[in-house]
């Protein structure tokens, strides 16, 4: 867990989705049973520890049945609400700024941001 904090701090990521295997069946392509597909909470612990190593990132989101969940820099927590969730509309409007004139403007993803809807969130009833 240590080794994957350093990495964290060197790539300076917005977002880290940590995800479970969901397992869809039997292949010849895997030997993969159900008896390798970790329970929720042992994701969830394994990412609390995760986060303890980080000190500019928290648990922001949850998807129970995806067995994911996601570690979001704490810019994109604004006055004690996340906004991880992606503006489309707003997105594609930033992409075809760029495009016009030289080419060079840039933007990022608090330029496109939306608020997480309560659903989501880590911790609440829903499990996302």
């Amino acid at each position: 867990t240590l080794f994957r904090s350093v990495l964290v701090a060197v790539g300076k990521p917005d977002f880290i989705e940590v995800k479970g295997v969901t397992y869809c069946g039997e292949s010849s392509a895997s030997s993969l049973t159900m008896a390798n597909v970790p329970w929720h909470e042992e994701v969830v612990h394994f990412v609390q520890e995760l986060a303890d190593f980080l000190p500019d990132y928290e648990i922001a989101c949850e998807h129970e049945h995806s067995n994911c969940l996601l570690i979001a820099h704490k810019k994109f927590k604004i006055d004690g609400e996340w906004w991880t969730w992606i503006d489309y509309d707003r997105f594609q409007e930033l992409v075809a700024e760029s495009r016009e004139g030289d080419g060079y403007k840039t933007f990022s993803a608090l330029d496109y941001m939306a608020k997480t809807p309560a659903w989501a969130l880590f911790g609440g009833s829903e499990r996302g």
